[in-house]
């Protein structure tokens, strides 16, 4: 791998890690994202489940940097989402007039079909399958279609034991930049951003579900409990598979 830390457009090898995350470990969210857009002019995209940390990520791309060229953001369409989420998603292509890339399972469009096509209630008898039908494989398949060299996720370390440790850059399994630009960001931080730039975000996240994912195995989080506490519970999972 390279020395330099500035990498040749569209080459994702030619980053240095060790020093980008020695030079970004406490900057700011924006700061880290105006350095992409600068340095990766093409392939470069947003993966989101519009959490209202993606969403934080999309208000710093498209209302503060508004970059010449706007990065593509991929949402996957599992088909099981909440009402409020798809609503959500909605107003915020509206709002931000999003390049908005919607990928779902292939050759089902609706929550009966894919269980006739899969059976009632995948989750429940083989979760790593439900979650490579309606996640892995739509993100691969997007990542690969935008000729992605580094994406953006919207994880931070203080979501959940098992993100601790995680860099604000790495390279995933294909070699493509990986930006964790909320890294070193709280949760606090967060929503202290919403109020000030009074950003829209789910309602879901005031009743109870800091961490929203499909409906039918996304649960409330108690006081005390981890924040990702209502995601899969009881199953023993930690992540559906992305970002293993």
């Amino acid at each position: 791998m390279t020395t330099s830390t500035e990498p040749q457009a569209g080459n994702a090898v030619n980053f240095n890690l060790d020093e980008l995350n020695q030079r970004f470990e406490t900057a700011h969210p924006q700061e880290i994202l105006a350095w992409c857009v600068e340095n990766i002019p093409t392939g470069f995209v947003q993966t989101s489940a519009f959490n209202v940390d993606d969403v934080m990520i999309t208000d710093i791309l498209y209302r503060q940097l508004q970059p010449a060229q706007p990065v593509p953001v991929i949402f996957l369409d599992t088909l099981y989402h909440f009402p409020q989420t798809l609503e959500l998603v909605a107003k915020a292509k509206e709002l931000y007039n999003l390049d908005l890339r919607v990928y779902k399972t292939p050759e089902v469009n609706t929550r009966e079909a894919f269980a006739d096509r899969y059976g009632e209630a995948l989750w429940d008898k083989d979760i790593e399958q439900f979650h490579h039908l309606t996640k892995i494989e739509p993100l691969n398949r997007g990542l690969d279609e935008l000729n992605t060299v580094a994406w953006i996720t919207g994880r931070r370390r203080d979501q959940a034991v098992t993100r601790a440790n995680m860099p604000v850059f790495e390279l995933d399994k294909q070699q493509r930049l990986k930006v964790n630009p909320l890294a070193a960001w709280t949760r606090k931080q967060t929503w202290d951003y919403v109020a000030k730039h009074k950003m829209i975000y789910n309602p879901l996240h005031d009743q109870g579900y800091p961490s929203i994912g499909d409906e039918p195995i996304t649960t409330p989080v108690a006081d005390g409990e981890d924040e990702r506490a209502g995601r899969w519970r009881g199953s023993g999972k930690t992540e559906c598979g992305i970002h293993i």
